[in-house]
């Protein structure tokens, strides 16, 4: 601004206004229009990523639990009564799946575990969203412009931010998965992560970290690639074409639909390799079978000529089930919380 040139300046001024007034005019003008996206710092963009993290996991965590189980059914982990109707957590199978469980362990055993999965959601989630802010601006500057729909971009940036987040979260899913294990050995939070530490070093908190890593790269690629996707189709559906930035995309409708519509896409196609990561977590415990490799394909090979392929499929249902009103409440409550703050910078 203040490097322009007199030519240029005289190029792009009325006549009628001093050029330095048009200076101090277009300052307010890029203001303005960072304003939005601009008001919000990283730590902001990690207190409201925190939020969403805490409230989208402590609402879903009997379904997780649920989940864990059936992927677990073949071994003592997974109690007894597997069929073949477990290969992806049919209904039948995760209804006697919840009534063994509320039979032997009662209500609060859909939760235990939820200490770890608070510590670990809480720091996770705020990295995951404030990276994934920042690497999407970077991005879309570099591909021409934000304020878009730029699905490499989005993919890419949501690929930066799993990646860092994941780094953060391992270790607490490893002990909330070992935890919410029907006959878990662990008498709790803290007994777990000491005879994790102690029998397997810091190797057992990170055994599945590449794992989660090769999974959860194409589960935020496709998830926040269809997030903003229908986000953007919602806001010009319901705005009469406003497109990305119009009112109505900040509705809390179309946050709530296009959120749930691409937790519930992305867990689908992803659901092999959970099964992968949740059988790395869980191995040696109580019976489960150990693995010679931590590699993905080597993992799923074995599981997949030992049980058949569809046993990577296992509890597909309550991933869906999980996965789709999560990332609605989760969208929801950080759009929110990016509301708030804006208005508190304001």
């Amino acid at each position: 601004m203040a490097t322009d040139t007199a030519s240029e300046l005289r190029e792009r001024v009325p006549l009628h206004k001093n050029p330095l007034q048009v200076v101090q005019d277009r300052r307010v003008e890029q203001q303005q229009e960072d304003g939005e996206e601009g008001e919000l710092g990283f730590r902001q963009h990690m207190l409201a990523g925190s939020l969403a993290g805490i409230v989208e996991h402590v609402a879903m965590f009997p379904v997780d639990t649920l989940k864990t189980r059936i992927q677990m059914i073949t071994s003592p982990c997974g109690g007894s009564g597997a069929t073949a109707a477990a290969t992806v957590g049919s209904s039948s199978t995760i209804s006697r799946s919840l009534v063994s469980l509320l039979k032997h362990e009662g209500p609060l055993g859909l939760y235990r575990g939820v200490g770890a999965m608070v510590l670990g959601a809480g720091p996770s989630h705020a990295v995951y969203f404030a990276a994934y802010e920042e690497c999407k601006r970077r991005f879309e500057v570099d591909g021409g412009g934000g304020g878009g729909y730029h699905p490499i971009a989005h993919m890419s940036a949501g690929a930066c931010a799993t990646i860092a987040s994941d780094a953060v979260s391992t270790p607490m899913d490893v002990v909330k998965q070992r935890l919410q294990l029907k006959n878990s050995p662990y008498a709790g939070l803290g007994d777990c992560v000491r005879k994790i530490a102690r029998s397997e070093g810091l190797r057992g908190f990170y055994a599945s970290y590449r794992t989660t890593v090769v999974m959860n790269v194409p589960f935020t690629g496709v998830h926040f690639a269809t997030y903003e996707a229908a986000k953007k189709a919602l806001g010009e559906l319901q705005g009469g074409g406003g497109g990305v930035g119009g009112m109505s995309e900040e509705h809390l409708v179309t946050h709530v639909v296009a959120g749930g519509s691409a937790g519930a896409l992305a867990s689908a196609v992803t659901t092999p390799l959970d099964v992968v990561k949740t059988r790395l977590q869980c191995q040696g415990v109580c019976g489960a079978e150990r693995f010679s490799s931590s590699s993905v394909l080597e993992v799923a090979r074995t599981i997949a000529s030992h049980e058949g392929i569809g046993a990577l499929f296992k509890g597909m249902m309550p991933r869906i089930l999980f996965h789709t009103p999560a990332a609605a409440i989760s969208w929801a409550t950080y759009e929110a919380g990016k509301s708030f703050l804006q208005r508190w910078n304001g």
